[in-house]
C-alpha cells in the first residue's frame, strides 16, 4: 500500500526523504573507522636506497652482543625501540682460518654433499614408485651414485686449484664499535634507561678523548731596526786645499 509521501515523490521524480538518524548513525560509524585507521602506528620504512642514520649517540659499546642486550634493555622497559639504530664504525673483513685441506679431507666431504644428494633423489624415486618391491634397493643405489659422483667433482675441483688454497676459511664483517643512535626527541629517555647497563654517551663526539685546548703562544716581533743618522750637512762644500 503507497502512502503519500511514497506517491508524491513518484510524482515529482524525487527519492523519498531519508530518517535523520540513520544519517547521523552513518557519519557516526564513518567517523569511528576514520579514528580506528589513524590508531593504529605505522611501521618504520626501511629507506630503499643507503642512507645514513639520523639521531644522537646514547651509547657505543665494544661488541655487537653489547649493543644488542642494550637495545633489548629498552624494549623491555616499553621504550620505542623502532626510533633506535646500531652504526658499527671501523668495519673490518675478518677471514678465520678453520683447517687444512688435503685430497683426503676434500673427497670425504664430497661424498657426505653427494650422500645428501642421492637421498633426496631417492626418496624422490620412491614417492612416485608404483611397486613396494626393491624400495631399500633403489635408496641404497641413489645415495651410492650420489658419494661416488660427489667425490669425484670434489676430488677435480680441488685439483685444478694447484695448490694454491689448501685451507679452509670463514669470513665476517667485524666492527672495533657499535654506537646506539636514537631520535632527538626520545635520546634523553633512553640515556636514562640505558645508566643501568653503562655505555651512555652524548653527542656524535662523545667517543673521541676531550683534547686540552691549544694555547696559542703570541708571535714576538723582532725589533725593527732603524738606519743610522745622517751626520753630514749638505750645505758644506768640499774641502778646501
Amino acid at each position: 500500500m503507497l502512502t503519500a509521501v511514497s506517491l508524491a515523490a513518484e510524482g515529482d521524480g524525487r527519492p523519498e526523504p531519508r530518517e535523520r538518524g540513520s544519517e547521523q548513525g552513518v557519519a557516526a560509524v564513518g567517523g569511528l573507522r576514520d579514528d580506528s585507521r589513524m590508531s593504529f602506528t605505522r611501521p618504520v620504512r626501511v629507506p630503499s636506497t643507503p642512507t645514513l642514520p639520523q639521531g644522537e649517540l646514547v651509547a657505543s659499546y665494544a661488541t655487537y652482543l653489547e649493543a644488542q642486550r642494550a637495545v633489548d634493555h629498552l624494549s623491555d622497559k616499553q621504550f620505542p625501540v623502532q626510533l633506535v639504530t646500531i652504526v658499527g664504525t671501523d668495519l673490518r673483513m675478518v677471514e678465520r682460518v678453520t683447517g687444512r685441506l688435503s685430497y683426503p679431507r676434500v673427497a670425504l666431504a664430497g661424498a657426505a654433499s653427494g650422500a645428501w644428494f642421492g637421498t633426496f633423489v631417492g626418496l624422490i624415486l620412491l614417492w612416485f614408485s608404483s611397486s613396494s618391491g626393491g624400495s631399500n634397493l633403489t635408496l641404497m643405489a641413489a645415495i651410492f651414485i650420489g658419494a661416488a659422483f660427489g667425490m669425484l667433482f670434489s676430488v677435480i675441483s680441488f685439483s685444478f686449484t694447484g695448490g694454491k688454497r689448501d685451507f679452509t676459511s670463514a669470513s665476517q664483517i667485524v666492527a672495533s664499535s657499535y654506537a646506539v643512535l636514537c631520535a632527538t626527541t626520545e635520546a634523553n629517555k633512553a640515556r636514562n634507561l640505558l645508566q643501568d647497563i653503562g655505555g651512555v654517551r652524548s653527542g656524535w663526539m662523545a667517543q673521541a678523548q676531550a683534547q686540552p685546548p691549544v694555547t696559542q703562544q703570541p708571535v714576538t716581533q723582532p725589533p725593527v731596526t732603524q738606519p743610522p743618522a745622517d751626520t753630514s750637512r749638505p750645505n758644506d762644500g768640499p774641502p778646501q786645499a
